[in-house]
């Protein structure tokens, strides 16, 4: 299972509001994730696609990836406190503010869905009594399923 990860480093925005959009991707497929984020309307989302997109390009060039994108999810992403400007905006009376220009750590990991191979139906013989129709005996079919 390839595992790969991508950050971007002090992005101007604060932690939380990043926080908000990255929520919105979390668990999906990444195709899916990149088209959440293309419809989202918060400036942020620009910047978290970019290393969203970073991501699956490290997944790609690591080694024994499948070459199937289809199958890698974005299994984590969190957005954390970068450092502050500190700045001043002048306040009535001669007083000062200080203002904070807050900036974010944003990291977001995609991991490739294993394939697994899932036993889909098991049919015995019914039991006396019951009013299903008598069966052929024991039947299984096996299929590949992408999770």
């Amino acid at each position: 299972m390839i595992q790969a990860h991508a950050t971007a480093r002090y992005v101007r925005t604060s932690a939380q509001k990043a926080g908000l959009v990255l929520g919105l991707i979390r668990g999906k497929d990444v195709n899916r994730a990149l088209a959440t984020l293309k419809f989202t309307r918060k400036g942020i989302a620009e910047d978290i696609a970019k290393v969203l997109r970073s991501a699956i390009a490290n997944a790609q060039n690591k080694d024994g990836f499948s070459g199937d994108v289809d199958r890698l999810y974005v299994s984590a992403c969190y957005a954390n406190q970068g450092p502050s400007a500190k700045r001043v905006r002048p306040a009535p009376m001669g007083r000062a503010f200080r203002v904070l220009k807050r900036t974010a750590h944003l990291t977001v990991h995609v991991s490739e869905r294993p394939e697994k191979i899932v036993a889909v139906a098991t049919a015995d013989a019914p039991k006396r009594g019951s009013r299903k129709a008598e069966g052929s005996g024991r039947k299984t079919a096996v299929k590949k399923v992408k999770e």
